[in-house]
């Protein structure tokens, strides 16, 4: 893995330092109102929160203006900018979110659509989209407990982006993981603990399971026209 250079930090920390302070400016506005004897409590909960909704924001904001790119990322890069702060706003912000399994169901689906997935409706994710602006799952499907999906790959110094498209009526099994470049046809199944290595395509209505994953059932056939 390739060492994040200071000035991409530095754009990270003042993206990261716009949003706290938007956060303690809010709370504070928050706080003048009578709240009761638990005040303290509720202003440092409304300032968690506003914090986060902020983060989104200034992240989504950023990728409009620079977008998040398939491909390979190349050093010295403005696509190497854009992958490194994202990068940054994962590991020290969203992923302490999406990986605690404090926030519900429910809810982490609208996280995920804040933070850039496509979503069709219906589709609920008890695992983690680790890349939700370059992941794309279809309408009904379910991510089952603790799998994985990620559309990035790191090989020593190497780094590429590619995103993940899932279809409709999918389900993927608990701890599943669905590595980057990876492609699911509607109807398909993939096993509980399965790893569906990177770039694999995976037909509609088929079943696959193991490590690494193999395809253990075909699709059904086609009825017969009389």
């Amino acid at each position: 893995m390739r060492a994040i250079p200071p000035r991409h930090i530095v754009v990270f920390l003042c993206l990261l330092g716009v949003s706290l302070a938007l956060a303690v400016a809010s709370a504070a506005a928050f706080g003048c109102l009578p709240l009761g004897d638990f005040r303290g409590v509720l202003v440092l909960l409304a300032g968690v929160v506003l914090l986060y909704l902020y983060a989104f924001a200034l992240y989504r904001l950023f990728l409009r203006v620079m977008p998040l790119r398939e491909g390979d990322v190349a050093p010295g890069s403005p696509h190497e900018l854009v992958a490194n702060v994202n990068m940054l706003f994962y590991l020290l912000l969203f992923n302490s979110l999406v990986r605690s399994h404090v926030v519900p169901v429910p809810l982490m689906r609208l996280v995920y659509l804040a933070l850039g997935a496509r979503l069709g409706a219906n589709t609920y994710s008890a695992g983690a989209l680790l890349d939700p602006p370059l992941t794309r799952i279809g309408s009904n499907t379910v991510i089952g407990h603790d799998a994985v999906i990620f559309a990035h790959v790191i090989e020593g110094e190497r780094l590429e982006l590619k995103a993940v498209v899932i279809g409709d009526t999918v389900t993927i099994g608990a701890t599943a993981v669905i590595m980057a470049g990876v492609q699911i046809g509607d109807r398909a199944i993939v096993s509980a603990g399965a790893v569906v290595t990177k770039d694999t395509r995976i037909g509609a209505g088929e079943v696959w399971g193991g490590v690494p994953a193999r395809r253990l059932k075909a699709a059904p056939a086609a009825p017969v026209e009389p």
